[in-house]
């Protein structure tokens, strides 16, 4: 009821700003600029977004670089509501992005909640639905659409689906290009070029940056490239579309809150580096049927390469009754694959030890998808429907391996070439791990919109999935194995107009995902895994998770025919529990198994506002999201202060899940000085949520922030354009990131010298600090 009462007086006071906008001189019955969308991930049949019974948020490419240059993840962290960024590896271009509380994440092992596609192809990769943002190439994105859980969107969609339409060249003519640079060493350029003639178009853009990162050994280098071929004629439209990126990523991930203190760039263990190569081919094509009715196509072909390495605290020590290093006990001995004995580099125990545990993906995907989209009359009603199915498979070759090495001053694991070869079957962690996954997904889908009244139009949906899951182990046979899982996810709402410029909306969906090949082989308690993503046996015993959804809301939009003034806004509600929700259960500090833990829910309240109007641009974003076990829960948390003897905490429901704020404001506003001189500011607030490893909610929670920009944009000449930014004006200390752990046992600087894990002395929270502040511009020229 709180809820609904927000939400009508929202809608209340935004009343007379909308009938100013009718008495300037507003059609509101025929406004030129409604927005439309697709009714499913394939390019085709767009309606008005009034017409979906969920939320619809859309980012312009102009709202991607309204700070300056391209930013697909600022873009989202500062424009969308509901949206919330946490730098889980501190690196700006591997962030965990959440909409409602549900995860798009680069790390192997993350509960993959979003859908994420790019013309029509869901990119959550292969091996573990996981979602890598360095790979999109933010200067050629169009569009982005944010949808509300929507069944057609296929698996992972269970809070929803973000969607990039990219551009060509005739959504894009002209040509850009800029240079920019700022605070710790950044230096970028980028390129795009667009031009059509007749039916033949051509888009291409490339960009190139490098940063030294505010963290120490945290630079990055990207090289993103994008290139699109079109053929747009009456009746038939075809986008050859080709992505490249090959990026060189550290993100140095958390560090101990008492390291922080004595240094607040300080890296706690590494190298941690991801190397990140894609070639992405896709070919979107439709052919007109009819007046009213038209066929829909995609095919694509996307190749991952991707090299991970972790330097990380080791439990090996030298053993006791030979010269060689052995597990924790100080009498199994390590050994190599062909079955030697590690020798110990420790000189006796001096010099401490510490682990490179390196990953190898080999990714090769291909699909198609297949869409009959059409406007047929219904009994004289308006009546827009779609009906397809798509094909994904793909082959991945997977490789785990752990070197032992020495951690010099600086924390960093200096390579030794020493591999070590666990036997499978041993309770010790290193077991290396080379195997095959082949993974096929088939999907049927159909959704169709009726106008039941002049007023009121009824969506129906529905998508059956099926995915299939084949393992291959290429050292024995503990990995492999075969599995299946369908299900049929249904959705209905409705949408009616309220008045011209306002329309309600109710709707109601099942979502699903199915169990990666990691947490698959990685769910016997009996054989735990190196966390995330490195694999034991069997047996695959998850279930996949299964999410409703409800929500209802309003939404409203004005336009000033005679001065162009625009306004829209929402509010809104929603509730989505999850069924057998999958959780990463620890067994130590770093080894754990996946495990299916009953319920959990996210609910909340979201409301937004723009406004376009020279010579102001305003828009605001409000969140609340309450994210909740719903099931008893008992996790291992030896870090946690709270832990029983066992070190284990009990979550009871109520709980609230860890990393996810309540509350979340988003503002900003853009002000034109002269025609040639704009100023901005922005504003980014979370309140306070728990660390993770805290789920049972005992500790005090990661304080919340408030992240202020400044920015600016002047035209000297119609074709160069100067441009400035500050972030995080008020240099605000924050973290968007805190887990617990040990920091003990590597001469971390701020730990006591000597201190064991269990030592009062020793503080176990762990954080990953946001970016202090920073100065960016550049220069772009543009034809």
């Amino acid at each position: 009821m709180l809820i609904a009462a927000a939400g009508c007086a929202f809608a209340a006071a935004l009343s007379p700003l909308a009938g100013a906008f009718e008495g300037a001189g507003a059609d509101a019955g025929s406004l030129p600029g409604i927005l439309v969308i697709g009714t499913s991930p394939v390019p085709g049949l767009n309606i008005d977004a009034d017409k979906i019974p969920g939320n619809v948020q859309t980012v312009s490419a102009a709202d991607l670089r309204r700070d300056g240059t391209a930013s697909l993840i600022n873009g989202l962290n500062s424009r969308l509501g509901s949206v919330n960024i946490n730098d889980s590896l501190a690196d700006p271009f591997q962030p965990d992005i959440l909409y409602r509380g549900f995860e798009a994440s680069p790390v192997l092992g993350t509960p993959q909640g979003l859908a994420v596609y790019q013309n029509g192809v869901r990119v959550n990769e292969a091996f573990g639905d996981t979602v890598n943002w360095d790979l999109f190439p933010d200067i050629a994105v169009e569009r982005i659409d944010l949808v509300s859980a929507n069944p057609l969107y296929g698996l992972n969609a269970l809070g929803g689906a973000l969607s990039l339409t990219m551009k060509n060249g005739f959504s894009s003519p002209g040509t850009d290009a800029e240079v920019s640079g700022g605070s710790f060493n950044l230096r970028e350029t980028g390129a795009e070029f667009g031009a059509n003639k007749g039916v033949f178009g051509f888009y291409a853009a490339a960009r190139a940056l490098n940063q030294d990162g505010w963290r120490l050994f945290a630079h990055d280098s990207l090289r993103q490239y994008y290139l699109d071929l079109s053929i747009h004629e009456l009746g038939a439209n075809f986008d050859l579309s080709y992505s490249r990126a090959d990026n060189h990523l550290f993100g140095p991930g958390a560090a101990p809150i008492q390291s922080i203190a004595v240094n607040p760039t300080i890296d706690f263990t590494g190298p941690q580096s991801n190397f990140n190569t894609l070639n992405f081919v896709t070919l979107d094509a439709t052919l007109a049927l009819s007046g009213t009715a038209s066929l829909q196509s995609v095919l694509y072909s996307r190749n991952l390469r991707q090299r991970v390495r972790n330097g990380n605290a080791s439990n090996f020590i030298a053993c006791a009754q030979i010269s060689a290093l052995c597990q924790a006990d100080g009498l199994t001995p390590l050994s190599n694959a062909a079955g030697g004995l590690i020798p110990d580099i420790t000189q006796g125990g001096t010099l401490l030890i510490g682990s490179d545990d390196s990953e190898a993906i080999a990714s090769q995907a291909w699909g198609a998808s297949l869409q009959l989209a059409g406007i047929h009359s219904f009994f004289d009603r308006g009546n827009e429907f779609a009906a397809g199915a798509t094909f994904d498979t793909s082959q991945t070759n997977f490789r785990m391996a752990t070197q032992v090495g020495l951690l010099n001053s600086e924390l960093i694991v200096l390579p030794s070439g020493l591999s070590v070869d666990t036997p499978e079957g041993t309770p010790y962690p290193a077991t290396p791990v080379i195997m095959n996954a082949n993974d096929k997904y088939y999907g049927l889908f159909v959704t169709d919109t009726l106008d039941a009244t002049a007023q009121l139009s009824v969506t129906a949906s529905a998508r059956y999935n099926v995915a299939k899951i084949g393992l291959s182990d290429l050292r024995g046979s503990a990995l492999n194995g075969n599995n299946r899982f369908c299900h049929l996810n249904p959705a209905i709402g409705a949408t009616y107009k309220i008045s011209p410029n306002v329309t309600g909306y109710l709707g109601y969906s099942t979502n699903s995902r199915a169990p990666t090949p990691g947490e698959i082989e990685c769910s016997d308690p009996l054989k735990p895994c190196l966390l995330p993503s490195s694999l034991a046996g069997d047996p695959p015993n998850l279930r996949q998770v299964i999410a409703h959804t409800a929500e209802a809301g309003l939404r409203g939009h004005a336009q000033s025919a005679a001065t162009g003034k625009r306004l829209s806004w929402n509010a809104g509600a929603f509730t989505t529990t999850s069924k057998d929700d999958i959780f990463g259960i620890s067994t130590s500090l770093s080894a754990g198994f996946f495990q299916n833990i009953g319920s959990t829910r996210r609910r909340g309240f979201e409301s937004g506002l723009n406004y376009d109007g020279e010579p102001w641009s305003v828009y605001a974003q409000y969140s609340f999201i309450d994210a909740t076990f719903r099931s008893a829960l008992t996790l291992r948390s030896p870090s946690n202060p709270f832990h029983d003897l066992n070190g284990d905490i009990h979550v009871i429901p109520g709980d609230r899940l860890p990393l996810i704020p309540r509350n979340r404001l988003k503002l900003g506003a853009d002000y034109a000085l002269l025609p040639s001189w704009s100023v901005g500011a922005s504003l980014v607030l979370a309140t306070a949520s728990f660390y993770r490893g805290d789920e049972s909610n005992q500790n005090p929670p990661l304080t919340g922030h408030h992240v202020f920009g400044l920015r600016t944009s002047w035209r000297p000449a119609h074709h160069l354009e100067v441009f400035a930014q500050v972030q995080n004006l008020l240099d605000e200390r924050y973290s968007t990131v805190g887990i617990f752990s040990d920091p003990t046992g590597v001469n971390a600087p701020g730990i006591p010298a000597g201190a064991n894990s269990n030592d009062p002395r020793v503080d176990h929270r762990f954080q990953s600090l946001g970016m202090p502040r920073a100065f960016f511009g550049g220069v772009r020229l543009s034809f």
